[in-house]
């Protein structure tokens, strides 16, 4: 099934869609939740200047932590129907309506740890004697204490919450249902573009004009809208550095840190390392792209090539979910089953269709069952999409029967894990009962365009990219399109150097990606892969260390990211797992370079 990606979302087979219905069966239930949630807030605005016994205490946080729930499953909703038609206006309409309900949420709640952080030790120790379940909320109030402002500044920052965080909103709403692109002309032909085909069609297509032609002209209309996309993208850095100053914080990347409880020092040598070794491998799997393609120049158009085109096996959604079975059997007949309910109970949304979200992510709002996006088109890969996005559907899926719902989300250095160690399961499956040599080359060449160069390469390029960004904030210097523009072009050709020719409209991918609005977040996708190849390796050779695996699964946010990974015998402080990982990517591109497939 691969459909066309023209189709409006009413026009597309519901069967390969998903089922909100989970959350909320109908508009009339929405709305009745978010009255519930307004009578719950009221209600805990009545514990202000009380929370002086334990008993209290435990009260009115066992009322925010359904109150979270709640509130999380009605932005989960709206932001879901938007990703899968952001064109929708009542879709739109009912995202714009909770911003004053976010806002009522954090002013009303917004006493509570600074009521929690001004009591005696002892009170608090003995909340968690009473209530063990509100451990991590106990300690996070007590590190968070430093850190926050007087009472009426921290409800004057809730009431501005919508507004200040709607950089992100503003920035999909552009790219999603404002620009459109114009279809380019080659050959007296036509060809239809937008974010989706251009990223899941054009980039791979093996026709080098029609391939190059898109990226010039995908990229030369981006630039239409540079200067709007730089000024909110300015906006939003300015806040966060605003905010960092407010709360006492040295730097902006303190502030961003502290939450992922990750210090400097290994942020930043976990960028220098990676950008530095993992520059000669890839170099080599770009020649080798070059060489199969007997091209004079290698283009930054080029690096999504399938290293051998006339071998791209076809998969339907139907045998993707065999595959999977067969791939994360290891991970235990509780697992296979959430996998199997993700397929039969509509968990996961395939179709194509005008105005859905590009890539492919997970939700997972505590209390139900996780939702997956993905852009269907029938690859082989998609069944390595698909592993990656169930890693976090199991993941949030283990930790939310577990945890309560403050300690069910990791931190974010840890996040990408789950998926990853998925997408290496299935291949290690896949490589063993298809062994060909054309098979395994195709094999190792996919894990290293999608996995490692998508997942690893292409991120942690936005995260060196990032990090420049965030050093003129810090130095209050001025932002603007030029200068984002040369600071991502830089960052690319630094990276690939002689190898590749960098055209200049690749200056503009800064515009393609969400993730700058999200925190310190591109580099932790490294971070997590890095754990995950280190961690697969580890449990291919002691299948036992399963078990541990899902215990760290099963941990979510209870446990900081460098004590959680000690379960399963990593140690974070030393740079072995960073190297591991290139070593192993590496041997990888080495591989490839040896096999010569039989066409």
């Amino acid at each position: 099934m691969i459909t066309n990606m023209n189709k409006t979302r009413s026009e597309v087979n519901q069967t390969y869609t998903w089922d909100l219905t989970s959350l909320y069966p109908n508009e009339e239930a929405f709305q009745s939740a978010v009255s519930i949630l307004y009578e719950n807030i009221q209600a805990i605005s009545s514990y202000q200047n009380t929370l002086n016994s334990s008993l209290r205490i435990v009260e009115c946080l066992d009322l925010l932590a359904i109150i979270t729930q709640q509130a999380t499953s009605l932005f989960t909703y709206a932001q879901l129907k938007v990703s899968e038609d952001s064109s929708n206006a009542q879709s739109l309409l009912r995202q714009g309506s909770l911003a004053p309900l976010s806002s009522s949420l954090g002013s009303n709640t917004a006493f509570i740890d600074i009521e929690l952080s001004g009591l005696h030790e002892e009170v608090l120790n003995d909340v968690v004697r009473l209530a063990p379940h509100l451990k991590g909320y106990i300690e996070e109030v007590l590190r968070q204490k430093p850190h926050q402002c007087s009472l009426d500044v921290e409800k004057a920052l809730s009431l501005l919450s919508s507004p200040l965080n709607a950089f992100y909103g503003i920035y999909n709403r552009a790219k999603l249902a404002d620009l459109s692109f114009k279809p380019f002309e080659l050959n007296n032909e036509s060809y239809a573009l937008t974010f989706n085909s251009f990223e899941n069609q054009y980039e791979f297509n093996t026709n080098h004009e029609i391939r190059r032609s898109a990226f010039h002209s995908f990229h030369s209309q981006l630039k239409a809208y540079q200067h709007t996309m730089a000024a909110v993208y300015t906006a939003h850095v300015q806040k966060e550095k605003a905010l960092a100053t407010l709360r006492g914080y040295e730097s902006v990347f303190d502030y961003l840190l502290f939450n992922q409880k990750v210090a400097r020092t290994i942020y930043d040598q976990h960028i220098d390392t990676i950008y530095e070794h993992l520059k000669a491998p890839m170099r080599h799997y770009a020649r080798l792209i070059k060489k199969e393609y007997n091209l004079e120049t290698l283009t930054y158009a080029d690096l999504k090539l399938p290293l051998d085109p006339e071998f791209e096996p076809k998969i339907t959604i139907e045998e993707s979910l065999s595959i999977l079975k067969e791939g994360l059997a290891l991970l235990g007949e509780d697992y296979i089953e959430m996998v199997e309910r993700s397929f039969n109970e509509r968990w996961i949304d395939f179709e194509n269709n005008v105005g859905k979200s590009t890539g492919a992510f997970c939700s997972s709002p505590y209390g139900h069952h996780p939702f997956v996006l993905i852009n269907w088109t029938e690859r082989m890969r998609e069944a390595l999409v698909l592993a990656h996005e169930l890693g976090h559907a199991g993941h949030f899926y283990l930790a939310g029967q577990n945890q309560s719902i403050f300690d069910t989300r990791a931190s974010l250095y840890f996040i990408e894990a789950p998926s990853t160690i998925n997408e290496l399961f299935v291949a290690q499956s896949l490589s063993k009962k298809e062994t060909s040599p054309r098979f395994t080359r195709w094999l190792k060449s996919t894990l290293i365009a999608r996995t490692y160069y998508h997942n690893f390469v292409t991120h942690m390029l936005e995260a060196v990219y990032q990090r420049e960004v965030y050093r003129l904030v810090d130095e209050q210097k001025p932002l603007n399109a030029n200068i984002l523009n040369q600071l991502m072009l830089k960052t690319i050709q630094d990276f690939w150097g002689d190898d590749v020719h960098v055209q200049e409209e690749a200056q503009y991918t800064w515009m393609r990606q969400p993730h700058y609005y999200m925190g310190l977040y591109p580099y932790t996708y490294s971070a997590g892969l890095s754990i995950a190849t280190h961690a697969s390796k580890l449990i291919e050779d002691d299948p036992n260390l399963v078990e541990a695996w899902k215990d760290i699964l099963k941990s979510g946010g209870s446990v900081a990211p460098f004590e959680l990974v000690k379960k399963i015998g990593i140690d974070l402080s030393t740079q072995d797992t960073l190297f591991a990982t290139i070593e192993f990517i590496t041997s990888l591109v080495n591989d490839i370079d040896a096999l010569t497939p039989m066409k």
